[in-house]
């Protein structure tokens, strides 16, 4: 659950639209959405075939089985209060109140019966005990954060993705269990932002420097958080626009949850460094007071991450890499596909390690699970889950299937679907994860040479719309096959009508229509706001709002210069520097560093540790400095003119370099024929200025 650039993928919650339509009874007695129920004036009620499916659903998902439901009030202690938790800017961090609706029917035509579910199940607002000593806080963010009772003070086990929720948290938990004792320690689990970002409601920089706090998280955390998702920052954020329905409203209609959560929260990411890593395979540490048992898990649900057993409160916590449903191999806003053998494996040594003996298991999503039977029970068949999707669908492919045919043959292992909750799509999908472990291990082509240097689908697809017979023919049959309940067939060729003629908005009416029915016959949280948020941008075009930054100033303070370095030739437009070639030595004393950086061949590269020889240009320039000119708070030119930083040679070159730099905008068009709107919002929709957002990072 990515922000992601994970760095700070802007959480953007452009919008809450905060309508509930009302709805009307069937004859059947099933509630159905009237078209002036929906936020979107363009918007369509659930169709007979839509409610079918869902019908369906409903009689045969095993919803006797109610486990879930227990275990999620099992340890009440108080609920929070406050509906709405604030940020100082003056906006709300976070809104439980956008989630009534969920509460006010027992089923909806056009929410997926399971999807429903756990929206339910995500409502918890409030402070829980899991097990003497150890509580957590649910409801206040995408992630759960956990108090640990130390010796001198609490251990906080992953902190939210914000400081005004994690600062919440705090509050009720010390209202009501927490002794006035201080934060002695913060663990992070893993390198996405939800389990870090909220940091800076707990401690400050001034608690670590004095050694009154300190700060756990595995090996090559900070790199990851940095490298993971840096490079391509801005794609992946105007992707989580569909995967996390940033412009949906919270509506029957529109968004209902993420699932591992109900959203993202909109407050102050920060971040603290860590004061110690976890670097053994399993490590054994005494985190003030409190024996844990580390174990690394590298490249499984995160780069970097890590597993912990209490052996003497016979606690196991699986961070993110056990939760209530399966995960994403391949994430829709885009992150290396993540390989879910070694997944597998990494839970099978968990249940042979600890899983014997825990008595409780808990993780930063969700509830946690009572008794050794049933903890054995979710951990097999996770573990078997992840197996049997990379066997599975490595299984077809060497018989053949490829990436484009693999989501429509593999199938999850009936005896789990049929009966474990806890292996539903609720953040990644089965049909997704199937196609991206054939990427993983083969890659985009299917074998097909027509599929290999296909022309761009805008270039394509005119072809396709004459020899179909024009715009009138394609529209007749896309509105017959809508009719049918055909919605894939018809998105087939109106997608191909709309890159053809991406002004014809009938067309981007229609292919929203499609995309709409599609969307409610959801289970998984990302698929279902994906063909969403596409139908509305189709309808609407995109709205003007806040552009999310991918970056923050404790993640600039963590990246290294190479880093930046890279990023710099990654914003650079090739094309702009033709003929061009510098040498330039970059030096930063405070630190002892030293890169020699290269223009040459239209790209810039560079290398730590070396001096060019007669380069021609260089800079001096203290790290501590070069940080505003990372961040945007100065540039270059100016430190130089004010002498902060010092050149040799010909600084003319910068701003040539700086003429070819690109600022990305993160409101780029995916579906065809769409733009940034100008004027108001349409609709119900409620942005926030770009003054009033704030910036975090989702899954």
């Amino acid at each position: 659950m990515r922000i992601y650039s994970k760095i700070s993928i802007a959480i953007l919650a452009l919008t809450f639209f905060m309508c509930q339509g009302k709805e009307e009874q069937t004859s059947g007695g099933e509630s159905a959405a009237t078209a002036s129920d929906h936020f979107d004036p363009k918007g369509k009620p659930p169709s007979e075939y839509t409610i079918k499916i869902l019908e369906e659903a409903r009689n045969t998902l095993p919803f006797s089985d109610t486990r879930d439901f227990d275990e999620n009030k099992k340890g009440f202690i108080a609920a929070m209060l406050e509906r709405q938790i604030m940020a100082e800017q003056g906006h709300v961090t976070w809104d439980m109140d956008a989630y009534n609706f969920i509460d006010e029917k027992e089923q909806f035509n056009s929410i997926h019966p399971s999807l429903h579910r756990i929206a339910k199940l995500n409502q918890n607002y409030g402070l829980y005990e899991v097990i003497p000593g150890i509580y957590q806080v649910r409801g206040f963010d995408l992630s759960q954060i956990t108090f640990i009772r130390g010796k001198k003070g609490w251990i906080a086990y992953d902190v939210l993705v914000s400081a005004e929720t994690a600062r919440a948290a705090w509050k009720l938990f010390q209202e009501h269990v927490g002794e006035g004792l201080p934060i002695s320690t913060v663990i992070y689990s893993h390198n996405h932002g939800d389990h870090w970002g909220g940091v800076r409601g707990l401690i400050t920089d001034e608690d670590v420097a004095s050694g009154r706090v300190q700060v756990i998280a595995p090996d090559g955390f900070m790199d990851h958080l940095v490298s993971e998702n840096v490079f391509a920052g801005n794609a992946m954020n105007r992707r989580l626009f569909y995967q996390y329905g940033m412009l949906l409203p919270r509506s029957p209609y529109g968004y209902v949850t993420q699932g591992l959560g109900h959203a993202v929260s909109r407050g102050s990411v920060g971040l603290i460094a860590p004061t110690k890593s976890i670097t053994k395979p399993i490590e054994e540490v005494m985190v003030d007071g409190v024996r844990m048992i580390f174990q690394l898990t590298p490249d499984t649900e995160a780069p970097a991450e890590m597993n912990t057993y209490l052996p003497d409160m016979k606690a196991l916590w699986m961070a993110e890499n056990v939760q209530q449903g399966m995960h994403n191999i391949y994430t829709l806003r885009g992150a290396p596909v993540r390989d879910p053998l070694r997944w597998s494996k990494y839970i099978n040594e968990t249940l042979y390690m600890f899983g014997k003996e825990a008595e409780v298991m808990f993780a930063s999503h969700h509830w946690p699970r009572w008794g050794n039977e049933r903890i054995q029970e979710v951990l097999r068949d996770t573990r078997d889950a992840y197996a049997h999707l990379n066997n599975q669908v490595l299984h077809h492919v060497n018989q053949g299937v490829t990436i484009n045919q693999i989501h429509n043959v593999y199938a999850p292992p009936q005896s789990l679907q049929k009966t474990a909750w806890h292996s539903r799509d609720y953040h990644g999908s089965a049909a997704n994860n199937a196609r991206g472990i054939v990427q993983r291990f083969l890659g985009y082509w299917d074998g097909n040479p027509t599929n290999l240097i296909p022309l761009s689908p805008e270039e394509s697809a005119p072809l396709y719309v004459e020899m179909m017979g024009g715009a009138k023919k394609i529209l007749a049959k896309g509105r017959e096959l809508i009719g049918e309940g055909k919605y894939k067939l018809a998105s087939e060729i109106l997608n191909r009508l709309v890159y053809a003629e991406p002004d014809n908005q009938e067309a981007k009416d229609l292919l929203a229509d499609a995309f709409e029915q599609i969307g409610y016959q959801q289970e998984n949280p990302g698929l279902r706001n994906s063909f969403l948020a596409a139908a509305y941008e189709l309808r609407n075009d995109i709205p003007t709002s806040a552009i999310p930054s991918t970056s923050s100033p404790d993640v600039i303070r963590v990246m290294t210069t190479g880093q930046f370095l890279d990023f710099l030739a990654i914003r650079m437009d090739g094309r702009k520097t033709r003929g061009m070639s510098y040498k330039v030595n970059l030096i930063t004393p405070d630190n002892g560093e030293k890169y020699a950086v290269e223009l040459g061949n239209e790209t810039l590269t560079n290398i730590q540790g070396y001096l060019l020889p007669n380069p021609d240009l260089t800079i001096t320039i203290n790290r501590k400095d070069l940080e505003k000119a990372m961040m945007g708070i100065k540039t270059l030119g100016d430190m130089i003119k004010e002498g902060t930083a010092k050149t040799q040679g010909d600084p003319s070159i910068l701003a040539k370099l700086g003429a070819a730099m690109v600022t990305f905008d993160p409101r780029f068009p995916i579906m065809p024929g769409t733009k940034i709107r100008g004027g108001e919002p349409v609709g119900n929709v409620d942005a926030y200025s770009a003054e009033k957002l704030s910036r975090n990072s989702p899954e």
